[in-house]
């Protein structure tokens, strides 16, 4: 017999202290972008279902809960990416010249983890950039991510950058391989080269093709991966132009650590039009942050624009920080006593914790570290260190 307080897999409850930092990162960080000129935007958590895919994201359509609207009759989704609904607020509620930016926060849900370590519920956090195609759009989404992590207190976090216009280059070059793009790519990120080999002797690929995929295997590492790629893959000139992109975004962005993968693509064929990027630290098994370049995610709300942004899980973030630490707290007894009523008042408009002791109450505050008590004394009540 199931157990009525057993959760899913997969999903977990989040304890006070955890909460309590979740909660302080979502604030400080919403604070962050605020200072960057980005606005909050808030869309709903459940939507029909076409509004929330991408026609050639399967991936998305696989991780979206669906369940039927009981007024319409018709199928909703509960989100499984926000992107794509902050998209839909630019191209049709906004509907601004110019450039947009806009920043959000929200729980989403997966039918199914992305991975074996990875959650169900993530509370999506990200920024993303509207109406601007040149790199400096690009350029200060990293920053901002970068920014993200470090004011979390993440250590050295690592940049990986890619553009999926090499790969993609690569698969429209070769008519074999038009209806197999987003095979080729999920083999390329996971750099499974006997999976590509058998892929394009099926598809009847030419043999430059193969030879090219599998240089994009070994084509990661520092800033010079720009010029071995140059040496080794077809002189298109889209090809050219992903690597001059690469480069400029590796020179704009001095103070971090830059890694260059030119095998992994960072989602669907077709879906990232630009740079892509993904940013690691120790301590965490996966990517903490992805985004990137994705113009025209607007077409299907009737309206393309250049886009460009990013999103993490705070829930992850969170998880793979220091154990948090619990908060300052004062102590005060229960009493209708107007002086003690007023000088509570006061300390919580100070922004210090009180914590009025209900009679019987035990004091067991777990996320709270009690270090100081309101007493009363002959001028009034004081505050006064614990046990002093």
């Amino acid at each position: 017999m199931k157990s009525n307080w057993l959760l899913p897999e997969n999903l977990s409850d989040i304890l006070p202290a955890e909460a309590r930092r979740i909660e302080e990162l979502r604030r400080d960080l919403l604070d962050l972008y605020r200072t960057y000129g980005f606005e909050l935007v808030a869309p709903p958590m459940v939507e029909y279902l076409d509004s929330l895919m991408l026609a050639d994201d399967e991936a998305l359509r696989l991780r979206t809960c669906k369940l039927v609207d009981q007024l319409s009759g018709l199928t909703m989704g509960v989100r499984a990416d926000i992107t794509v609904q902050v998209s839909r607020i630019d191209a049709h509620l906004l509907n601004r010249p110019g450039v947009t930016r806009l920043c959000y926060c929200g729980p989403v849900v997966h039918a199914r983890p992305a991975g074996l370590l990875s959650d169900r519920e993530l509370l999506q956090i990200g920024a993303e950039i509207f109406g601007h195609a040149g790199i400096q759009a690009d350029i200060e989404t990293i920053r901002l991510a970068l920014e993200s992590v470090r004011r979390a207190g993440v250590v050295q976090p690592r940049l990986d950058l890619n553009h999926p216009g090499v790969g993609r280059a690569l698969v429209e070059a070769d008519p074999a391989l038009a209806e197999v793009g987003n095979t080729v790519f999920d083999l390329l990120s996971v750099k499974d080269v006997p999976g590509l080999e058998d892929l394009c002797r099926q598809s009847g690929a030419r043999a430059d093709t193969l030879t090219a995929l599998r240089a994009l295997t070994s084509l990661y590492g520092d800033l010079s991966v720009v010029d071995r790629a140059r040496a080794r893959l077809p002189a298109l000139p889209t090809v050219q132009a992903a690597l001059d992109a690469l480069k400029a975004l590796c020179e704009a962005l001095p103070d971090a650590p830059v890694a260059i993968d030119l095998a992994d693509m960072g989602g669907s064929y077709g879906y990232h039009s630009g740079v892509v990027f993904s940013i690691y630290a120790e301590g965490w098994h996966d990517a903490l942050v992805r985004g990137g370049r994705y113009d025209g995610i607007g077409r299907k709300f009737g309206r393309a624009r250049p886009a460009t942004g990013f999103s993490l899980d705070l829930r992850k973030l969170s998880a793979g920080l220091p154990e948090a630490r619990p908060a300052r707290a004062i102590r005060a007894p229960w009493s209708d006593d107007p002086a003690l009523v007023r000088a509570v008042r006061d300390l919580r408009k100070q922004g210090h914790i009180v914590i009025q002791v209900l009679p019987g109450e035990p004091q067991r505050p777990d996320e709270f570290q009690v270090d100081r008590e309101l007493v009363s004394t002959a001028e009034g009540w004081a505050l006064q260190p614990m046990n002093a």
